[in-house]
């Protein structure tokens, strides 16, 4: 069975950690077989750069069918002075809310 997996490399340091999380992930697919694909999306300042919006609908739909979410960061000073429905950590927010999860792990 594969498993979906929906890759959300964020801002700040979140795309180098992500990177290299990929990088394992795979070795895992080429060496033992992991049955796994993914896509990114975007989250965070990067998504407000890009689609004005701190989540957008389409990672959202990505989230929802994904089987689970590697995110790296969200969030920088450059984002601080946006108004609050447009802060990077609102789509954090809005993505535990919509998936109905309440916590995130961090390593």
């Amino acid at each position: 069975m594969t498993h979906k997996l929906l890759i959300l490399p964020g801002d700040g340091i979140g795309p180098e950690i992500i990177g290299a999380a990929v990088q394992v992930l795979e070795v895992l697919v080429r060496e033992h077989g992991l049955d796994l694909e993914w896509e990114e999306g975007l989250l965070g300042g990067c998504a407000v750069d890009a689609k004005g919006k701190p989540l957008p609908d389409e990672t959202l739909a990505s989230a929802r069918s994904a089987d689970a979410i590697l995110l790296g960061a969200v969030g920088g000073p450059q984002y601080d002075k946006l108004d609050r429905p447009l802060r990077p950590e609102r789509g954090l927010l809005a993505l535990r809310q919509e998936l109905e999860l309440f916590a995130n792990l961090r390593p």
